[in-house]
């Protein structure tokens, strides 16, 4: 530990995360929520839209909802109709044609409660294992990968695309691949967060980044390693696993081996006004996906400093990042996963403003040492000048060599002005080589002056963060929330987008997949309960 922080505070503010953590986890497992359960029936093999381009996940689980079963969960439901002789995707099709609820009585005699339980579930055994199945045979798939090709230096050259249109973002990928970026992320088109439904096919139309849809996710998987090849690196995937389709996406995701996924506790409560009890909910069982998927997730602590001030409330950034790996620990995910965010965003104008930055990355490297931590680029306090911009990524990459950051999302020259054209890309991965070229040992070189600004400033955010902690644990996290903790946002537990889709679970609710991850991720049966 290069900071010489108190180990004693550390502790205590992953106690008081570990008591947040267990408090949201029990209110989680207390419900199920539209979302996990269109992820279930996707896990069991649904898939397409009915005529009206509806998907079927949202056609068959709106008909369970309507016969008031999802409480109970749809796997319960679509096992009982399995045991008739359908298969999940007949179900499902039967839904779309309106036929479901007559086949259901018909083939029952007297409904479909009289069905023995135990027969009814072991009809869907064989369908929840294809589909475990099919999420190891990607995870299978990327480990060859990395075999062949290593892991790559870090930091490892984080790039976007997004051009709204998926063939056109493959040609940009394809270009950032060879001019050396190994993660590529599709920015995903502005607002899909809030659609409760996950669109369908290759997408050519999207403001402001692409639609994250299934196939999307295969075409650009199926040109990252066709990049691969040609590089002789492995190109990593990325999008996003957040907003109201949380769970659906990380399923998606698994089939389709992206390899990191943007899956923060806390962001679509924040950020995108969606409710926190849903959130709550399906991040819980997204992030179990993801860790079956050995999907590393980003989570979002550089928002904050978006909307708050980045030195007057970086400890929120560190309290966060206690809470996220802490809930993250609950779904199954190893430290080696948790691509814990923060960014590099004090106003130059500071005096010594390099110092600060140096002192929080290194102080999240310090404390989540297994952690791949994704460090974002300064945004906030970029301008039209390209050539202070061009310095001010330079500053940012040299921390992140010198602090032993993972992942580097590369800052462009016109970042936040608009989206970002191909030189802008081109430069910003020649700059950061130069310099993760230049200085790839200085880190190991330096020590921190005992009392001096960067070891006096790390210890005074960690302080904060943890009085932040003792104060959320005394609220509650979503007391926390209301109350305004993170990014200066305040939001309530009964509002937000998504409530309605939030359905508390009987006695005797069944989800085949939550069930065979935790056992399978080694998980306490009882935790949270």
């Amino acid at each position: 530990m290069k900071l010489d922080l108190d180990r004693g505070i550390i502790e205590e503010c992953r106690a008081c995360a570990r008591a947040i953590a267990d408090e949201v986890v029990r209110e989680a497992r207390a419900v199920t929520t539209t979302s996990i359960e269109r992820a279930v029936v996707r896990l069991l093999g649904v898939d397409g839209v009915d005529s009206s381009g509806v998907p079927l996940p949202n056609v068959l689980v709106d008909e369970f909802r309507r016969a008031n079963r999802l409480a109970g969960g749809a796997a319960q439901a679509v096992a009982e109709l399995v045991a008739l002789g359908m298969t999940p995707q007949q179900v499902a099709e039967t839904a779309a044609s309106g036929e479901l609820r007559a086949r259901w009585c018909e083939d029952t005699e007297g409904g479909a409660e009289a069905l023995d339980a135990y027969r009814t579930r072991a009809a869907l055994e064989p369908y929840v294992e294809a589909g475990l199945a099919r999420i190891r045979a990607s995870v299978e798939r990327r480990d060859e990968f990395l075999g062949l090709y290593g892991h790559g230096q870090e930091p490892l050259l984080y790039v976007i695309v997004a051009t709204g249109n998926i063939y056109e973002d493959v040609v940009q990928a394809e270009a950032a691949a060879h001019a050396g970026a190994d993660i590529i992320a599709v920015i995903r088109s502005t607002a899909q967060s809030l659609l409760d439904y996950v669109p369908y096919g290759a997408t050519t139309e999207g403001y402001g980044g692409t639609f994250a849809t299934q196939e999307n996710f295969r075409i650009m998987r199926r040109a990252l390693d066709e990049a691969s090849a040609a590089t002789g690196r492995y190109i990593r995937l990325v999008n996003y696993c957040s907003g109201l389709c949380m769970p659906e996406i990380a399923a998606m995701g698994a089939f389709e081996r992206l390899d990191m996924m943007l899956n923060d506790s806390m962001y679509g409560i924040l950020f995108r006004d969606i409710n926190l009890r849903r959130t709550f909910a399906d991040q819980y069982f997204s992030r179990m996906i993801n860790a079956y998927a050995d999907v590393v997730i980003n989570t979002g602590e550089d928002n904050y400093l978006t909307t708050a001030d980045a030195v007057d409330e970086a400890h929120t950034v560190l309290a966060s990042q206690f809470i996220n790996e802490a809930l993250a620990r609950r779904s199954g995910l190893r430290p080696d996963r948790m691509g814990l965010g923060h960014a590099f965003e004090i106003d130059p104008a500071l005096p010594n403003s390099f110092l600060y930055e140096l002192a929080h990355a290194q102080l999240a490297r310090d404390i989540f040492p297994e952690a791949p931590l994704k460090y974002m680029p300064p945004t906030k306090h970029m301008t039209g000048d390209v050539f202070r911009g061009y310095v001010m990524n330079a500053m940012f990459n040299l921390v992140g060599v010198t602090s032993g950051q993972s992942i580097q999302l590369l800052g462009m020259l016109t970042e936040a002005i608009h989206t970002p054209h191909i030189q802008d890309r081109y430069l910003a991965v020649k700059n950061a080589k130069y310099v993760f070229g230049a200085a790839r040992d200085l880190g190991n070189e330096i020590s921190f002056a005992p009392g001096g600004i960067i070891q006096t400033r790390a210890a005074e955010v960690l302080s904060k963060a943890h009085a932040a902690l003792l104060r959320a644990n005394e609220l509650g996290l979503p007391g926390a929330i209301a109350e305004g903790m993170f990014g200066g946002i305040s939001r309530r537990s009964d509002q937000g987008r998504g409530l309605d889709g939030v359905i508390e679970r009987v006695a005797d609710y069944w989800n085949p997949f939550e069930d065979r991850l935790r056992d399978e991720l080694g998980l306490n049966p009882s935790e949270g309960v």
